[in-house]
């Protein structure tokens, strides 16, 4: 399942998107090439941070070794209290 906050919905993302892992890997087809690895609230996400200031964080959901959720979040108040290291 991906899930995307208001900021990334307006900058048009879908907002929800559930199924299989080809659904929601077809959300980011082209759109995640700069993304990178990163450590999201002690956890294993990744950003897109342009000169290093984060503008998407993808805060993922793990079960079982496998991502299960992803969490698109860009909003600056939010971004701001996330413990991000990238």
């Amino acid at each position: 399942m991906l899930r995307a906050g208001l900021t990334v919905v307006q900058s048009g993302a879908a907002s929800e998107v559930r199924g299989a892992a080809a659904a929601v890997a077809k959300q980011f087809s082209g759109r995640a090439r700069a993304a990178q690895p990163a450590m999201v609230n002690g956890a294993v996400g990744a950003a897109w941070a342009p000169g290093g200031q984060p503008r998407v964080v993808f805060d993922f959901t793990i079960t079982g070794g496998k991502i299960v959720a992803i969490d698109m979040l860009a909003d600056p108040d939010r971004l701001g209290q996330i413990d991000l290291v990238l």
